[in-house]
């Protein structure tokens, strides 16, 4: 055996040593013949790619780029989990509050730090006794008058930031989480406008709702702007925003404001003078049957009897002023709600000093009809009626919109004043021209100005109010209403969307005008003011949306045009929607349907609806909502001046409302009583051209 074992031995070292001597001699072999043998090649390269990238990624300054984006081991950058599955990563139950207070105190450091609610000290929090929290939904209701809005904000007063001071106050948020929304949670289903109101909304969050009152408590401590109207537990991932199906709005809007143009205005001689090219007087006039002569009725029996009164000197004035002649002037300011739009100086006003040219005057956007702050500047003394000191009888200018009629110089109160002379702080440059000193005639003179500018138009103003909407009006107003059900494309509806943008089309379930109107105030019903209630249902709304919907249907409505034009806005032409003001609007209530019928029903929870607290709810609309809303109309008269502002727009964007439709908005008047198209006006932007974005 060991003999056989020697043999196989020494055979093996016989192969191996014919094996070595037979590999050494092959390469000769291959360079003398100039063969190449594949394989071995392959292998050679493959080794030496194999050697190039190892020294490549040793040549690398970290872990991450050796390693890929996640990183490797030891890396301590980012990634941590990136050697480690989902499961494993959470199973080690990562503390994501710890790591937001390390965030929230990294901020404070920097000076970066935003508060959104209170901060207590640690002794309070451990004393505090722990309860556990709920996932609920909370049913609102609020008036936005004084709120920028609903959106909590850590500098601003908002619907969200009182609520959630409330929640803190009646200890259904923790002293520990009460220094963050986030928290507990917090997601709201609608955000509102800066006052805009809700008869309607929800929040959903965490609560501790273990009180019985805790309603109650919460409502205690709001003020009667803001109720909670029930909080209702909800499974736990609910989420109001996302559960919503669909929202009712409601919109308020004074009678009057469905009357036609005043004969007077450059809308209503436009209106005249293209029925006749057209060759549609005779429908036009049909179309306005049921308000004929109202304007000739209130001239003859309320306004000349008032002008009468008037010195004779200074009578054409205030009658130009109130007809828009002299339109207050509005610097260039861009709009936080229609970015894209640039609204421009106004268009019949020249400051001292300017080109008397009427092509060299600046044009007025259409846009600035669109509710946005203006900048009043000084205008020659016999052009306006405004260049004297405020008096006790001075109006206050409306920040939506520069009266007509009435232009305030901007002159600072003595009390104002004084408080910038004790202030300590730098004052700021004031870099405008002074005010022009006046002699006593004139100063008596613009007093009288004053004094008859403010009669007439509180006679116009009275003469409005007293105006009853006929049924045949109604039912117009209704025919056009009707006309948005349905899905349709509201590119013209909205800002910054084009018709091919697909997220344009929107579906309205139902949008009625109550027949029965409103009638506030005081006194006997004929000195009350006649007001309509419209109310929308649609899944969801665009940027203005609601408000450029209801735009649309007043010019249309009050300026007799045929309704088909209105289905033609929403096809592929562009046309320029002013949107009404903001006062009248407020959300109605949201709906969750599908949430009440799948999921509160397999979880037996409560359905979330409004119509529980219907008797409250109606009870807080006409005193917190209703009754401001009217009381702000009366102060400042806004649908008055939005309209008046647009019947004396002169320009071609909104003439859509005439017997010639969209085509007369491709030319507006540059003087002289001339008419270019928009494309032949020096710096036109194109907007009412009929156009889609990116046309030529």
């Amino acid at each position: 055996m060991e003999h056989s074992a020697a043999i196989m031995q020494d055979a093996g070292k016989t192969v191996e040593k014919a094996g070595e001597q037979s590999s050494s001699a092959a390469p000769n072999k291959n360079e003398q013949s100039g063969e190449t043998s594949k394989g071995n090649a392959y292998d050679e390269d493959r080794k030496a790619n194999e050697q190039n990238r190892r020294k490549r990624k040793n040549e690398f300054p970290d872990s991450r780029q050796r390693f890929g984006s996640k990183g490797g081991r030891g890396d301590g950058k980012r990634h941590q989990k990136g050697d480690m599955g989902r499961g494993e990563y959470f199973r080690n139950e990562p503390d994501k509050r710890a790591k937001a207070d390390e965030s929230r105190q990294k901020r404070e450091l920097d000076g970066n730090a935003k508060t959104y609610g209170t901060t207590f000290s640690k002794e309070e929090i451990d004393a505090e006794e722990r309860r556990p929290k709920r996932k609920v939904a909370v049913l609102i209701g609020y008036s936005g008058t004084g709120y920028k809005g609903m959106q909590i904000t850590p500098s601003e007063r908002t619907i969200e930031g009182d609520l959630f001071q409330a929640f803190v106050k009646a200890g259904a948020i923790s002293k520990a989480n009460a220094d963050d929304p986030k928290k507990a949670s917090l997601v709201r289903c609608a955000r509102t406008d800066k006052g805009v109101h809700a008869a309607g909304n929800m929040i959903s969050l965490k609560l501790i709702v273990e009180d019985e009152d805790i309603v109650q408590k919460i409502n205690e401590a709001l003020s009667p702007q803001i109720r909670v109207w029930g909080i209702e537990r909800t499974i736990g991932s609910f989420s109001c925003y996302q559960a919503c199906d669909s929202r009712w709005y409601e919109y308020l809007i004074p009678s009057h404001a469905f009357l036609p143009p005043h004969p007077s205005s450059w809308l209503a001689k436009k209106m005249e003078e293209l029925a006749d090219e057209a060759g549609d007087r005779d429908a036009y006039e049909s179309r306005q049957a049921e308000v004929k002569g109202f304007w000739e009725k209130v001239d003859e029996e309320q306004i000349k009897p008032t002008l009468e009164g008037i010195d004779e000197d200074i009578r054409w004035d205030v009658v130009k002023a109130l007809q828009g002649e002299d339109e207050a002037s509005a610097k260039a300011v861009k709009s936080d709600a229609d970015v894209e739009q640039t609204f421009k100086a106004g268009k019949s006003i020249r400051v001292a000093g300017e080109d008397a040219n009427p092509e060299a005057e600046k044009t007025e956007e259409a846009a600035i009809i669109i509710q946005e702050p203006a900048v009043a500047r000084s205008a020659p003394v016999e052009e306006t009626a405004a260049a004297t000191a405020p008096t006790e009888d001075t109006e206050p200018v409306v920040d939506s919109m520069v009266d007509s009629a009435v232009t305030l110089p901007d002159l600072k109160p003595a009390e104002t004043a004084v408080q910038d002379e004790q202030s300590e702080a730098p004052k700021p440059v004031d870099t405008r021209p002074p005010a022009p000193q006046l002699s006593p005639e004139d100063a008596d003179r613009q007093t009288r100005l004053r004094a008859a500018t403010k009669r007439l138009r509180n006679a116009y103003i009275t003469a409005k109010r007293r105006y009853r909407i006929p049924k045949q009006r109604v039912d117009r107003i209704q025919d056009a209403l009707s006309r948005y059900v349905g899905t349709a494309n509201y590119h013209n509806f909205t800002i910054q969307k084009t018709y091919r943008d697909p997220s344009a089309k929107r579906h309205i379930k139902s949008f009625v005008v109550n027949k029965k109107p409103i009638l506030i105030g005081e006194g006997a019903d004929e000195e009350k003011s006649e007001w309509l209630s419209m109310k929308v249902h649609g899944q969801s709304f665009m940027m203005h949306q609601i408000r450029k919907m209801i735009g649309m249907v007043t010019l249309l409505v009050r300026c007799g045009s045929n309704l088909n034009t209105l289905d033609q806005a929403m096809q592929e032409d562009k046309y320029s929607i002013p949107k009404v003001p903001g006062l009248g609007l407020l959300l109605e209530r949201p709906v969750f349907d599908s949430y009440n019928n799948i999921q509160a029903v397999k979880h037996d929870r409560e359905a979330l609806r409004f119509d529980k607290y219907e008797k409250e709810l109606e009870t807080f609309k006409q005193r917190e909502i209703y009754q401001r809303i009217f009381r702000e109309e009366e102060e400042r008269n806004e649908f008055g001046r939005f309209f008046n502002h647009v019947d004396n727009f002169k320009e071609g964007y909104f003439l859509y409302v005439t017997s010639k439709g969209l085509e007369a908005t491709k030319y507006k008047a540059v003087g002289g009583g001339k008419q270019k198209s928009l494309a032949e006006v020096e710096g036109s932007d194109g907007e009412g051209d009929g156009k889609d974005e990116g046309e030529e």
